[in-house]
């Protein structure tokens, strides 16, 4: 990706020009201003661009557009007295292992990044062994790829799968008639870890799991047995897990087509306005999910460490498209911004202090407030940074954030729960070797 600056170097030169003639002419000296035009660092995003897992991929890549376009506007980043404009260098790993082991290597070797961010689930295997090879550190929106091991690897955003606890518990205290669920995922990486959540979650909430929890072969474009074997449970809740959007779609429409009229709950809800017109705004009236539309009001709270999340929604609306704002729209630009403070602080782009200067006093600011560096006893290493975060219910055709819930709350509670489920489906760090 070329990025394209708002300032020429030729307005630079003016700038400056007027600036020291102005400063002369007051008879006071210039302050050092570092513009460094040709000081460029460069981030690898290394992810699904195309194929079935593209929408957690591709809209993470057009919010990073938006991010560059408005730090590089503002000068760049100031790292150890100078200024750095910010450039990613992006490779499809179309979610292969493969493919992602030679994507990192490109980008280590020929494209000289200083970061990687990563979705993670199946590809990390193949990025590890160059990833600690090289010390190249790298983030996961998946910190069940986290393990004592990955010691540069790093989940600063989205603790997936465990803030999903934070919609059941939210589900319990407001609409505690509901007293059972069915749950259905693909079988994959980031199925497995999330059904064991939401058992334990449902477990903690009192609310009964109907039968074994369905998993399907990621290649299925046929939905409607999987949903017609759900029902047949005659559940209050279906949960559909941590499924792809091309899983979510297809499985809600069935809902609607069999005449479900109970509650959904689901991880994500991408494009929902697809699925409000597939459906209906009655169907979709209370579908409880985890990620907002940046114009959600909830976001312009004190604690919120991003700027203008309004403005950044709207400018991706114009740029992209009403309708095509998705779960992961935001959350690399956020991974940057934590990034950027951390090469600040470190004075330096390159990983190892980066790394350092992230973690220091074991709290980071998250997206949704001050968090702390967690996930020793889930996943072996304090490499996850977990806090608050939101619970999102549809109103009125509209996501709209209901509360923030506490992550380390719910574990301190029902810890050994999550621990029992993520065992039975052996998904805990020691089991995935």
């Amino acid at each position: 990706m070329t990025t394209k600056f708002s300032t020429s170097a030729i307005d630079r030169r003016q700038f400056l020009s007027t600036t020291a003639a102005a400063a002369l002419m007051a008879g006071v000296s210039m302050p050092k201003i570092a513009f460094a035009a040709d000081k460029v660092v460069k981030i690898g995003f290394l992810a699904p661009l195309t194929g079935a897992v593209a929408a957690w991929g591709k809209p993470g890549l057009d919010g990073l557009h938006i991010w560059a376009d408005r730090v590089n506007a503002d000068g760049g980043i100031p790292i150890g007295g100078e200024n750095y404009k910010v450039q990613f260098v992006e490779y499809d790993d179309e979610y292969d292992p493969g493919k992602a082991r030679t994507g990192a290597v490109k980008l280590i070797k020929e494209d000289g990044v200083k970061f990687i961010m990563m979705l993670g689930g199946d590809p990390w295997p193949g990025v590890f062994p160059v990833a600690s090879k090289e010390k190249m550190l790298v983030s996961t929106l998946l910190p069940s790829d986290l393990t004592p091991d990955t010691t540069m690897l790093v989940a600063p955003c989205e603790v997936h799968p465990i803030y999903n606890v934070t919609g059941v518990e939210w589900l319990k205290e407001n609409k505690p008639d509901l007293k059972t669920a069915v749950i259905c995922a693909q079988d994959d990486s980031l199925g497995k870890p999330s059904v064991a959540t939401y058992l334990a979650a449902f477990e903690a909430a009192g609310i009964k799991v109907l039968g074994d929890p369905i998993f399907f072969d990621p290649a299925t474009t046929d939905f409607a047995p999987i949903m017609s074997k759900m029902l047949a449970e005659k559940p209050d809740i279906l949960c559909l897990d941590t499924c792809y959007a091309d899983y979510v779609h297809p499985l809600t429409e069935q809902a609607f087509q069999q005449g479900f009229k109970g509650q959904i709950i689901s991880c994500t809800a991408d494009f929902y306005g697809k699925m409000i017109d597939k459906t209906s705004k009655e169907f979709m009236e209370g579908f409880i999910f985890q990620f907002p539309d940046f114009d959600d009001p909830a976001l312009n709270e004190p604690q919120i460490n991003f700027k203008d999340p309004n403005g950044f929604y709207e400018e991706y609306k114009k740029r992209y498209g009403e309708g095509e704002w998705s779960a992961v729209s935001w959350e690399y630009s956020s991974i940057m911004n934590l990034w950027s403070d951390a090469a600040q602080k470190a004075g330096t782009a390159d990983p190892e202090p980066v790394l350092t200067a992230m973690k220091d006093d074991g709290k980071g600011k998250h997206i949704f407030g001050e968090a702390e560096w967690w996930g020793k006893e889930l996943f072996g290493i304090d490499n996850a940074l977990v806090g608050n975060w939101p619970v999102v219910v549809i109103k009125d055709g509209k996501a709209r954030i209901q509360q923030y819930k506490s992550i380390p709350e719910w574990w301190a509670k029902n810890k050994d729960l999550m621990i029992k489920h993520m065992t039975a489906l052996n998904q805990m760090y020691f089991q995935r070797k």
